[in-house]
């Protein structure tokens, strides 16, 4: 079983099937959404996939694309896009309660990556915030 939530609490989700697919979107739209260069998704099966405290926000971001949400804290959820992934909900694993167990397994829409993801790996790395 996997469970997750955002950060504020409000809203808890678990979901007891297998996953599927586990990508890092590199699109404009999850972009926006997240605020973040990439957002990671692992695909589970709807059927599996419960919402068990609070409910979510949703945001049609784009056609059928459903982005829910915290209303509370703002953390983003899950993906629902029944014409494209019928019966798929994708969650962002990073609000997964064990996220550190679970990897990304292929980049996705990265026809519209950021240039300088490619060059991640080559930055400087600090345990922590380095600042005075």
């Amino acid at each position: 079983m996997l469970t997750g939530g955002c950060q504020c609490g409000e809203i808890r989700y678990e979901v007891t099937g297998e996953a599927g697919h586990h990508s890092l979107c590199h699109c404009a739209d999850c972009r926006a959404s997240s605020g973040a260069p990439a957002t990671a998704w692992l695909g589970v099966p709807s059927d599996t996939f419960r919402v068990t405290k609070g409910k979510a926000t949703a945001f049609n971001s784009s056609g059928a694309s459903w982005r829910h949400f915290c209303g509370t804290c703002g953390t983003g959820l899950y993906f629902i896009n029944e014409e494209m992934l019928p019966g798929i909900v994708d969650i962002q694993s990073a609000t997964l309660d064990d996220a550190h167990l679970h990897s990304p397994t292929v980049h996705i829409q990265t026809a519209e990556r950021l240039g300088y993801m490619r060059e991640l790996a080559s930055l400087p790395e600090f345990e922590r915030f380095p600042g005075p």
